[in-house]
């Protein structure tokens, strides 16, 4: 689905990785763990068409994200749902509304309203619908965030530290509702610091645990 070949990304002269490799198959979960400044959020913004590598390939779906156009980029992005850090909304609008963009900018307004409401059950915020996003706690602003990542039915959940604002009682939430999504088939990569959430992961989920560190990606990391 999304892939990784001996990619180098460089900024300001400075190269940040090199010779990294990663495949994102079908129905995996995976960590992505490593020190501040290593390049985590740089590696998932390669993997979802944000940034292109400096050096090597990446793959979207099969197509090189070297050559592909903006739509193509568009298209593809589509197929991949996005948990970013600091959860963007649109504050004068109703957090349902705010949840439900993606539909409208892929066309597809019509589906909103039956999976809407079934998504906000899902995510357990029903009741706020008609709330504005300055109204949400920080654990409702990442479910939020989850649900707006998934209205489309995304191939791909990439999410960037989604437990890294919230207590632990919120994190097993959200870790819970990440797991679910994995079990329906549902591809996943997370960024998170927290080793005791990647513990009880792999304790409900077979996860793979990746570690960026000093410019090298290691696979099958024990914990």
């Amino acid at each position: 689905m999304i892939e990784l070949q001996d990619v180098a990304y460089s900024y300001g002269g400075a190269e940040l990785f090199t010779g990294l490799s990663l495949t994102l198959a079908p129905g995996s979960f995976q960590f992505l763990t490593g020190p501040s400044g290593a390049g985590k959020t740089t590696l998932l913004k390669l993997c979802y068409g944000d940034l292109r590598a400096t050096g090597g390939v990446v793959s979207l779906f099969g197509m090189d994200a070297a050559t592909m156009g903006r739509d193509d980029v568009a298209l593809a992005r589509r197929r991949i749902g996005v948990v970013h850090q600091d959860c963007q909304f649109l504050d004068h609008l109703p957090v349902a509304e705010n949840i439900a963009l993606p539909l409208q900018v892929a066309g597809r307004a019509d589906e909103a309203a039956g999976d809407l409401d079934e998504l906000m059950a899902w995510v357990g915020l029903r009741g706020q619908a008609a709330q504005l996003p300055p109204q949400l706690s920080g654990g409702e602003r990442q479910r939020a965030a989850l649900a707006r990542a998934v209205i489309t039915s995304p191939d791909v959940i990439i999410a960037d530290e989604p437990t890294g604002n919230v207590d632990w009682e919120m994190s097993q939430r959200l870790l819970s509702l990440l797991v679910e999504l994995n079990r329906m088939g549902k591809t996943v990569l997370i960024a998170s610091h927290d080793m005791n959430l990647i513990r009880t992961a792999k304790s409900q989920v077979s996860a793979n645990v990746l570690r960026l560190k000093d410019g090298r990606l290691q696979t099958g990391v024990a914990l």
